[in-house]
């Protein structure tokens, strides 16, 4: 006998032996139900089925059977093979998938939760407006689940509503995500033996970034930016600082008083926690570029190359394939950072553009032959 498979959702009292009429109404149907899983909330107990029926019965059909075994506010859909995966192991799958590639956060939300799923940056309301919904939290079929860095996710399904069971799961990989994709602070030390503090970047991040674009002077922000001087707003600032793919690395002082070596103005007496320089990295597909931005007074200290290597290291973690660097060619700090990197690279030039493409895949990276004597 041929069956199809079908998704249920239903509430069922949670005392003793609801659960068995519902199973025994679906019997009398030849509905075999496959797997279970349980939602608690506070109306009652949400019971996920994936069931097998006959062919023949109908949409109606299960709907009536499962009103008949005392069970409320019924939802079914068809459902497709993958789904005789049991939720364990689909959970530690995506899990998997997000471990090697923190990229792939958005893919593994959606496979989670069956929706549709959006970045939110950090600045402006998360709902939208008229929709209902909490800036963050659940209303319906419409989920929105901060993301620890900053900024969030806006998850959209037409039908079941979202349970406060499936919150906890998406909260649970995006914390899965961020542990992986940021390997925590690390010290940065200069050639004259000061200490710095590398660290990945957060919403919260916004005012001391903000504030070193202003001490940045309008040749270094013309460099960063390649066009115009007066650098980013600060909403466009937020954005980057928690982007939907990639990270924004932060290098900031551990202790201040002291001027860098070889430093101009801008480097004397910075206090701690001061942010003297940054990394963006934005992906695209299995790319993604990266641009330096290093305070006029903290230049030619080193700081450039420390966050390129670091960036690129993310990257190849990341498992992105390449990394892409844009600049002027009159920006020849730039060029000889990008030369300290060992390995390939691809260089075009286009006008007074310079794109610098950094392999990263090790298949890529052709053998250097020696140099003679």
């Amino acid at each position: 006998m041929a069956v199809a498979l079908w998704q249920v959702r239903a509430t069922v009292d949670d005392r003793p032996g609801f659960l068995a009429v519902l199973a025994a109404s679906l019997a009398l149907r030849s509905i075999n139900i496959l797997s279970v899983g349980v939602h608690v909330t506070e109306a009652g107990a949400i019971d996920d089925f994936l069931v097998d029926a006959p062919e023949e019965v109908t949409e109606a059909q299960l709907l009536a059977a499962i009103e008949r075994g005392r069970g409320r506010d019924a939802w079914v859909a068809p459902a497709h093979a993958h789904r005789l995966v049991d939720a364990p192991t689909r959970a530690l799958d995506l899990a998997t998938l997000v471990v090697r590639r923190p990229s792939a956060v958005a893919e593994a939300l959606a496979e989670l939760l069956d929706a549709s799923v959006t970045w939110q940056p950090a600045t402006g309301p998360l709902a939208s407006e008229g929709d209902g919904a909490p800036e963050y939290g659940l209303a319906g079929t419409v989920m929105r689940v901060p993301a620890p860095g900053g900024g969030g996710w806006s998850a959209t399904r037409d039908a079941p509503d979202f349970t406060p069971a499936e919150y906890a799961r998406a909260q649970a990989l995006l914390a899965l995500t961020a542990a992986c994709a940021d390997p925590g602070p690390a010290a940065l030390v200069l050639p004259d033996g000061r200490e710095l503090t590398v660290r990945r970047a957060g919403a919260g991040d916004v005012d001391a970034v903000r504030r070193m674009h202003d001490r940045c002077s309008p040749t270094t922000r013309h460099l960063r930016y390649l066009t115009g001087a007066r650098g980013p707003t600060e909403a466009q600032v937020a954005r980057f600082l928690t982007p939907a793919q990639g990270w924004t690395l932060l290098v900031e002082t551990s202790s201040g008083g002291e001027e860098p070596a070889g430093a101009g103005p801008a480097g004397r007496g910075a206090p701690p926690g001061q942010v003297v320089a940054m990394a963006n990295v934005f992906e695209e597909g299995a790319q993604a570029e990266l641009a330096l931005l290093v305070e006029d007074g903290w230049q030619r200290c080193g700081i450039g190359t420390a966050l390129l290597r670091r960036s690129v290291r993310l990257a190849r973690a990341a498992g992105l394939d390449a990394l892409l660097v844009h600049s002027h060619t009159h920006n020849l700090a730039m060029q000889r950072t990008l030369r300290r990197l060992p390995g390939p690279r691809r260089r075009e030039t286009d006008g007074d553009l310079v794109t610098v493409t950094l392999p990263l895949l090790v298949s890529e990276a052709a053998p250097q032959a020696p140099r003679p004597r």
